[in-house]
């Protein structure tokens, strides 16, 4: 395998970032000066001298198969600005010109100890191997995984319970429904109004955290997860996002801190459980790397100051309309929807909607509320405002959520105190993926809104589907809470904000109780 021709400074670098060394390391792994190993990155065509071709020719020999391989990809006859052979022209253009894909490249140069631009080569490798319509069959196989499954392979994988805190299940009726979304008694039926003073999460510091090495193979399925992005034209913005730090939560409190990190890191690490996760359960395996790299125990989901512990606000939207002479008694409109299978997170999985991440837009510590990602999230994904979906553009706007900038139906909320209700029901830790998940719900007691706006309420990119259901309607609504294709945190908000709206809903709900227990 040893370059044709012998070493130059081009190939000499490579071995060093096949090896994932500093140019110190790699100097004192040859037992040469580090200013020689900076030349051959100055001069990429500069040939060492025969003791030298020498020392690199033990080098490889005594490298890792892996490393091999991964020399092996980078000394490749095909130009590092070639396109990769066939990948679409769009993917093409995205590794080269789009800045989000940029900042994850060099995001991965930097925490491999890489040299820039390895990255890209490694990427552009994998995606000239990708076959397409087997990347589809993957996610038709993924879809076939219930939440059933996903939940039982995380309960045979952690255990149920850690001191007060276990995984939380719910009973309606004779329906038994079991979540991976580790909780404890002080995190349920919060009734926490979404609104100062009872929504009080802080940001001492929007420094970024520490940095951390990649492991050999964290770093190739960060490889895969980038090409498998490109292939599949999907959407990956590096935007900043809220990582939580400490929590002091309980009934009418949302109280603790967050630090600021960027959705690069979180896509790139733990975001990839759940693919790993999903396909382990469909392949009948039980082998994780990365779950026990990342994420190997239960203290280790709730240490959240010691880890990248991302996730977001999710909110069940009841909305009051009046009695109809074909549908029947007044009634709560409930609106699910089905993921699209274009998004990183959950896709194709049933969940309540607005669902979103927590992160800032302009201003890092006031956007820190919980409620202020849930009107965020409601103006983009069921009023249609595309100028602060932040895959779509930069946030140009100085306050987005500005009383003059909202659409109608969320101007028409806000005029009145009362017309909009919003509420914290539940929190915990997912352990699909350790996120942080704030169940929620949105109600709205006019049914003057429904007559003016349910003609404009939309869902946008991240639905698939969007479907109604009504709080009179518990034949459905039970066979709904049933279905295996809910996300577990989906069905965690679902099933939090349908008991809370029993206890406010009045004669507008008629459903079956919903009881929730901790698992011993």
């Amino acid at each position: 395998m040893n370059p044709a021709g012998g070493w130059t400074g081009r190939t000499a670098t490579a071995l060093q970032s096949a090896l994932r060394l500093s140019q110190e390391r790699f100097a004192e792994r040859l037992g040469i000066s580090a200013r020689t190993v900076g030349s051959w990155h100055k001069k990429p065509d500069l040939r060492p001298q025969s003791d030298m071709q020498q020392v690199l020719d033990t080098a490889l020999a005594q490298a890792s198969d892996a490393e091999r391989d991964r020399f092996g990809a980078l000394t490749s006859d095909a130009p590092a600005s070639a396109s990769p052979a066939g990948a679409s022209s769009e993917a093409d253009e995205r590794l080269d010109a789009d800045p989000h894909i940029g900042a994850a490249l060099e995001w991965l140069d930097r925490h491999a100890h890489w040299t820039p631009g390895t990255a890209r080569r490694a990427v552009a490798d994998r995606l000239a191997r990708i076959d397409v319509q087997e990347l589809h069959d993957r996610g038709t196989q993924r879809g076939w995984v219930s939440q059933r499954d996903v939940a039982a392979a995380l309960t045979t994988y952690y255990g149920s319970q850690l001191d007060d805190h276990g995984l939380y299940t719910a009973q309606c009726g004779d329906l038994t429904m079991n979540t991976s979304v580790l909780t404890c008694a002080d995190w349920l039926d919060l009734n926490c109004e979404l609104r100062p003073p009872y929504d009080q999460f802080r940001v001492p510091s929007a420094q970024p955290e520490a940095d951390l090495d990649l492991a050999d193979h964290a770093f190739d399925r960060a490889v895969q997860r980038l090409a498998e992005t490109l292939s599949m034209n999907t959407r990956l913005t590096d935007s900043p996002i809220y990582r939580l730090t400490s929590t002091d939560i309980r009934e009418h409190q949302l109280r603790g801190t967050f630090g600021v990190s960027q959705f690069v890191h979180y896509a790139l690490t733990a975001d990839l459980l759940e693919g790993e996760l999903v396909d382990a359960v469909a392949a009948g395996s039980t082998a994780m790397p990365l779950r026990d790299r990342y994420l190997p125990d239960l203290r280790s989901v709730l240490d959240v100051g010691e880890r990248l512990c991302a996730g977001g606000v999710l909110a069940l939207t009841a909305i009051a309309r009046s009695a109809d002479p074909y549908r029947g008694d007044a009634d709560y409109l409930l609106l699910v929807q089905e993921r699209s299978g274009n998004v990183l997170n959950a896709a194709r999985r049933l969940a309540v909607i607005p669902k979103g991440f927590h992160q800032p837009l302009t201003d890092v510590r006031r956007d820190a509320q919980v409620g202020m990602t849930l009107r965020r999230e409601m103006e983009e994904e069921l009023f249609g405002r595309p100028d602060i979906d932040n895959t779509l553009g930069e946030m140009l706007a100085a306050d987005p959520l500005h009383p003059t900038k909202l659409t109608e139906p969320m101007s028409w909320l806000m005029a009145q105190p009362g017309r909009l209700r919003m509420e914290c029901t539940g929190f915990g830790l997912n352990l699909v993926s350790g996120n942080y998940e704030f169940a929620s719900l949105i109600v709205i007691d006019d049914e003057e809104f429904w007559a003016r706006y349910g003609g404009v309420v939309e869902a946008n990119w991240e639905s698939a589907t969007l479907r109604q259901y009504s709080t009179t309607d518990d034949e459905l609504v039970t066979e709904l809470l049933g279905d295996v294709a809910w996300s577990n945190e989906g069905l965690f908000a679902m099933s939090q904000g349908l008991r809370r709206l029993a206890e406010i809903g009045g004669e507008r709900v008629k459903l079956p109780a919903i009881e929730w227990e901790i698992s011993q």
